[in-house]
């Protein structure tokens, strides 16, 4: 479902740029919801360019500035959910895996077997990873704590230094509300 994915974006939709320790994201918002976050080498496809000439740069957007301050109180740990109306487009079985996905809670991890399992058939695991890989809307949906049954950091789409680095983020902020 990346593929091809700003046809699915609203007329009204609009897009901003957010600063992170993870790198820059692209945020595209419109007046209903949170439609997709591109980052790293996403943002350099020729879709991801074409919906950069396509939409407006509108920063001032209230839902960009919502989603641009819930990210950055993530990035500081002090938010571990996110209250963000989100639009999602993808098949039965990618909705299934993304809303399995936000139920993992935060500082903790699933392996894609349980995730699979969550979905109604833990034989899955494949297809799970396939549809984490095109989440469309990374750290929110958290596809990043999702590891390999051995307990290995596997597949991610901004790359493993990045999962580690969201995952040590997150337990390093579980045990500091742990120590309070």
């Amino acid at each position: 479902m990346r593929k091809n994915w700003i046809s699915h974006l609203p007329l009204d939709c609009s897009y901003g740029k957010i600063s992170t320790p993870v790198g820059p994201l692209t945020v595209f918002v419109s007046s209903k919801a949170l439609h997709r976050i591109a980052w790293g080498n996403e943002q350099e496809t020729e879709e991801c360019l074409l919906a950069l000439h396509t939409f407006r740069k509108d920063e001032q957007h209230p839902l960009f500035l919502k989603t641009a301050k819930a990210l950055q109180e993530y990035f500081a740990g002090k938010r571990r959910t996110f209250d963000l109306p989100l639009v999602l487009k993808g098949t039965d079985f990618q909705l299934q895996a993304w809303q399995a996905l936000c139920n993992i809670p935060y500082g903790q991890t699933r392996s894609y077997a349980e995730q699979a399992e969550k979905v109604g058939n833990r034989n899955k695991a494949r297809a799970v990873g396939m549809a984490n890989h095109y989440n469309p809307i990374p750290i929110i949906i958290p596809c990043h704590r999702v590891i390999g049954a051995n307990g290995q950091l596997t597949g991610f789409a901004g790359g493993l230094d990045l999962k580690q680095y969201l995952l040590t983020l997150e337990k390093n902020s579980s045990a500091l509300k742990v120590a309070v």
